[in-house]
């Protein structure tokens, strides 16, 4: 949404595009029933009109909370798994470095990995109170606060066998640190690059030892959630008993009011939430 903004992406003064969970208060199509909880995306707003095609009742999962599905069970976990499972291929026993780490996709893939059997999980992220909720909470074996040193010295600290894979959130310095530690054939598997959505312009001069990525075989694949739709089955077959179970809770920072959704938005981007930002406007 935030590069859209680069791009002419957005109609001026017409409403953003958001996630949504809605129920269906009004029916004219036999597929979305009144009462039917269903997940959209259509536009920041508190009613829309949407079509079958375009809306989808969502699974009822008994016992598991319904901003799940825009949180771990959404796109936001969907992004994690995929990241994991599909691009670097993590193994039992491994060490992964996940950047942003106690953002939604971060804290997902926190989650995820710890369930996957890895080795070691390290974190970086904007605060010391974010890394300690990140050991303390979401089940990582370390993490730091990125404005705290050089990020590839503090990587050295946490894994000083190197790592095998890295999810990529951030980009810039980062992925430089990363490219810098990694062991031989490791694994990068770029999601996103908070670090250069306001900087469109002027992006960061690193990764400076991008053709390391050769000398030391290592495999850098970027990835689009979009087109790995297909991969929502397994994470729901493989999440939602550990949901049920208490075994993980979902991270989520919830902001109520629909008069606050800019405040939300604005607040993803200056790291104001832990895990998945949610604006609640209603039961």
């Amino acid at each position: 949404m935030r590069e859209l903004m680069n791009e002419d992406g957005w109609e001026l003064h017409g409403p953003l595009e958001g996630r949504t969970i809605g129920r269906v208060v009004e029916s004219r199509a036999d597929a979305l029933p009144v009462g039917a909880i269903v997940f959209h995306r259509q536009a920041w707003r508190t009613h829309s009109i949407v079509t079958a095609d375009g809306a989808n009742v969502l699974p009822d999962f008994e016992g598991v909370p319904l901003s799940a599905h825009l949180s771990i069970l959404g796109g936001t976990g969907l992004s994690a798994w995929v990241g994991l499972t599909r691009v670097a291929r993590l193994q039992a026993d491994e060490t992964i470095f996940i950047s942003a780490a106690a953002g939604g996709v971060g804290t997902a893939a926190g989650r995820i990995a710890r369930l996957l059997g890895a080795g070691r999980i390290i974190g970086s992220t904007g605060s010391a109170a974010k890394a300690a909720h990140l050991t303390e909470h979401v089940g990582f074996d370390a993490a730091f606060d990125y404005h705290d040193g050089p990020i590839a010295d503090r990587l050295r600290e946490a894994a000083p066998d190197g790592l095998h894979v890295y999810l990529d959130n951030v980009g810039g310095e980062h992925l430089e640190a990363a490219i810098d530690v990694m062991r031989d054939y490791g694994r990068i598997a770029w999601c996103g690059a908070v670090a250069q959505y306001n900087t469109p312009l002027d992006p960061p001069p690193a990764p400076r030892n991008l053709y390391d990525v050769v000398g030391r075989s290592l495999r850098l694949e970027g990835f689009l959630v979009r087109n790995n739709l297909d991969a929502r089955p397994e994470l729901y077959d493989f999440l939602v008993p550990h949901l049920r179970s208490g075994a993980v809770v979902p991270d989520e920072t919830i902001v109520d009011g629909f008069d606050r959704v800019v405040e939300a938005f604005l607040g993803v981007l200056t790291g104001a939430n832990t895990g998945k930002m949610i604006v609640r406007i209603g039961d």
